[in-house]
């Protein structure tokens, strides 16, 4: 396929010159097509685009060149597509129902090589649009899985796993990655066959759903965006690190004698500390406490049951409408397990990309996304060193918070952190 046009990536000329762009289909030609019709949990995660960005640093001789990462997909994505075949259909929109369903064809995923004119330690690493949004390259909104691999003049290059949210929350595109590692490494996977059956999430007969999950919705509309404070021009984007030894600090701070926090549990009231300082609230619940006490299990499935009586509605959260007191939302990649060394070292970057605004705990309102609360989504760093990769999308007074405390638990990314300069 001959070069495409140079893809403009930032206001300082940085470019992308996409050399290729191709299908690639599933190699089982006995796995028969099939529509797949998607979940009750799919419909509340969404419709949108969410990628996994993947940076590696210089590739050492041994390992080969940018030709042998090319090849290594070029040889291994049809068989990874056997595993993980729904990636390889496309997005549909019933004409009856109105709803989205997922046409397994075998009509490819795509695989896109490009060049970039600039060193990966040039990026901005502050902030998303400094850096990872920038080479993310578009893609149809109906296709499922965009592979994106990407050369810099530095030598290093990047892998974007381009999916879309509808069928892949944080745990599936990080299993995705991590099957690729082993596929690529020992040429298969040692779980066998994956389980895309969704059956699990099916609706109860009658539904049944409590009043608290009842009270956490309201019909979406304009006019009900009431918090001026909180609209998307009073937020700010960050990407942050948290050293392992500073998680520890927090660790210990947030235990007491008779029970020991968890990494998330501490962070997380850290967060809710820095909260409740800038919004001067006189009662903020304890986290630690509320994620112990929720039974996740129960709660999902009175999700499912809630979206079956309105997924044809256009909802959101009440307090992404602004009437209440302002919340952030946290996504834990962290707790995820993550292999990105697919022959050519373990990236040092892999972290969750969305659209401005969006994070992937799910809303059924599309447009503006969570307009009035704040969102993280908190990484590991690849390589077992036991830091955090943390990207937020908060108010500009808790981002200030946050970067001026005492403790200096969040510190702002550089690509010298990473090892790119």
């Amino acid at each position: 396929m001959a070069p495409e046009a140079a893809v403009p990536a930032g206001e300082d000329l940085m470019s992308i010159r996409v050399v290729s762009r191709r299908l690639v289909k599933a190699s089982d030609a006995t796995i028969q097509p099939h529509v797949a019709a998607v979940s009750n949990l799919d419909l509340y995660f969404n419709n949108y685009q969410a990628c996994m960005v993947c940076l590696y640093p210089k590739l050492p001789a041994a390992a080969g060149s940018f030709d042998a990462v090319v090849a290594a997909f070029e040889a291994g994505l049809p068989s990874l597509l056997n595993h993980f075949y729904p990636l390889a259909g496309r997005i549909v929109v019933d004409t009856v129902s109105g709803l989205p369903e997922l046409q397994c064809y075998n009509q490819g995923a795509e695989l896109v090589v490009g060049e970039v004119d600039a060193a990966l330690g040039s990026l901005e690493f502050a902030g998303m649009d400094g850096s990872l949004r920038r080479i993310m390259l578009p893609y149809p909104n109906d296709v499922m899985l965009s592979v994106q691999l990407l050369r810099f003049a530095c030598g290093g290059f990047s892998v974007v796993w381009g999916c879309n949210h509808l069928l892949h929350d944080g745990y599936g595109v990080t299993m995705v990655v991590r099957a690729w590692s082993e596929l690529a490494r020992t040429g298969g996977i040692a779980d066998g066959v994956v389980n895309h059956d969704r059956s699990v999430f099916r609706p109860r007969r009658p539904p049944s759903y409590g009043a608290a999950v009842s009270a956490t919705f309201a019909a979406y509309d304009d006019s009900r965006l009431v918090n001026v404070l909180t609209t998307q021009a009073s937020f700010v984007e960050r990407l942050y690190y948290i050293e392992a030894g500073d998680v520890d600090r927090l660790r210990d701070m947030a235990s007491t004698k008779l029970q020991r926090s968890s990494r998330v549990q501490a962070v997380s009231a850290f967060l809710w500390k820095a909260l409740a300082g800038v919004v001067a609230a006189s009662r903020v619940p304890k986290e630690r406490d509320t994620i112990a006490s929720i039974d996740y299990d129960a709660y999902m499935q009175e999700m499912v049951d809630w979206v079956e009586e309105h997924k044809t509605e256009k909802m959101m959260e009440v307090g992404a409408l602004g009437l209440g007191s302002p919340t952030v939302n946290q996504t834990v990649f962290a707790s995820f397990p993550l292999d990105t060394d697919f022959g050519f070292g373990e990236a040092t970057l892999a972290m969750p990309v969305w659209e401005n605004g969006r994070v992937s705990s799910g809303t059924l309102a599309v447009g503006n996304g969570r307009v009035s609360s704040g969102t993280l989504a908190v990484g590991v760093r690849p390589g077992g060193d036991g830091s955090w990769l943390v990207s937020a999308y908060i108010w500009p007074r808790l981002a200030a918070a946050l970067e001026s405390d005492d403790h200096r638990i969040f510190k702002p990314l550089t690509a010298g952190y990473l090892g790119l300069v």
